[in-house]
């Protein structure tokens, strides 16, 4: 896993916007379907993105909660 397939899948996104743009119909709806399009998948690849990364890097690291540590006090262990 690296942040190179960011910006491979940003590379296919706006490969799909400008096909999205060419291929959609003439009409007086034009602009709207463009417009959903382009939205819908810069959203898609916004929402996809920010999660990948959030599970790359991480900013909270897990604990597990049924550790205990070991603390010596007065020259004796103590769990």
């Amino acid at each position: 896993m690296s942040g190179y397939l960011v910006l491979l899948v940003l590379a296919a996104v706006v490969v799909l916007n400008l096909a999205g743009w060419f291929i959609t119909p003439k009409g007086n709806q034009q602009t709207l379907i463009r417009t959903m399009i382009i939205l819908t998948l810069w959203c898609c690849f916004l929402m996809w993105s920010i999660t990948y990364m959030a599970q790359l890097h991480p900013l909270i690291a897990p604990r597990r909660a049924d550790i205990r540590f070991e603390e010596k006090k007065h020259g004796k262990t103590v769990l």
